[in-house]
């Protein structure tokens, strides 16, 4: 039995629920044999495992992974909110290499699952606005960074609390993101002034939409600007999700209902 076994078994003997972030069968068999059931946190349940959180993103940073998973084995009622949790996950490897335990009541919850599996927009097509801009985040526009602003699903009521900055080039059309040369187009266009608005199902109606929603009572981060206070409002106002990549630090944060659920650094994925 290597160290790392060991101290699985110490760590896991009381605790209530284990769950497995991407883990190989190599990791995953040896739970089999035991009476733990664990849940399985991964893109793809190659596993075959009966408790399973699908993991849209892959989440380098190990809190916000932790957090995803716990608040998508809690919403789907794999683990209770009151249970001591072990998270057995990747931090300097690609095999396993690092335990965390956790009260899954006193790890706050911050909407991340909720804004993929809830929101009124498909799941994939939230990834795939995601994908897009952390991809420009990385490369920004040759080479200089640049901000963009997406809004995502309930796209009639965002059209309604919108105008047109300048000749939608999407009017029309029957293109989505996540195609390809779609996203090619979206990265283009984003060098100029607007939001981007793309429906529940992922087709882009629109660019260079001004959104006029009122940003009073809306809470940003310090420092977060006028990109940023109009994700929060159009959202709290519509049922949309808005994704923002920021020209000043180069983040990609998303917001839902108002708040800000998710922050992401391009360069980390």
């Amino acid at each position: 039995m290597t160290a790392l076994d060991e101290l699985l078994d110490d760590v896991v003997a009381d605790a209530d629920e284990v769950l497995l972030f991407s883990p190989s069968a190599a990791t995953y068999e040896p739970f089999e044999e035991t009476d733990v059931s664990p849940v399985v946190v991964a893109p793809e349940n190659t596993v075959d495992a009966e408790n399973y959180v699908e993991l849209p993103l892959e989440f380098d940073d190990v809190t916000g992974r932790i957090r995803f998973g716990l608040e998508g084995a809690v919403d789907q009622g794999l683990v209770d909110e009151e249970s001591s949790v072990v998270c057995i996950t990747n931090l300097f490897s690609d095999g396993v290499d690092t335990v965390v335990r956790v009260n899954a009541g006193e790890f706050s919850r911050a909407g991340v699952y909720d804004l993929f599996v809830n929101s009124r927009a498909d799941s994939d097509v939230i990834r795939d606005v995601f994908e897009v801009a952390i991809e420009l985040g990385k490369k920004g526009q040759k080479g200089k960074p640049v901000g963009a602003l997406f809004v995502v699903g309930d796209a009639g009521k965002v059209m309604n609390k919108s105008r047109p900055l300048s000749y939608n080039p999407f009017e029309k059309s029957h293109v989505h993101v996540g195609d390809p040369i779609v996203n090619v187009m979206l990265k283009e266009f984003s060098r100029l002034d607007g939001a981007f608005v793309i429906s529940d199902s992922g087709k882009i109606v629109s660019a260079y939409r001004y959104l006029e929603p009122s940003a009073e009572g809306v809470d940003i981060p310090k420092g977060l600007g006028a990109r940023h206070m109009a994700a929060g409002a159009v959202t709290r106002d519509t049922n949309a999700t808005a994704i923002v990549l920021s020209e000043s630090d180069g983040m990609v944060r998303a917001f839902k209902a108002g708040e800000l659920v998710l922050e992401l650094d391009p360069e980390e994925y």
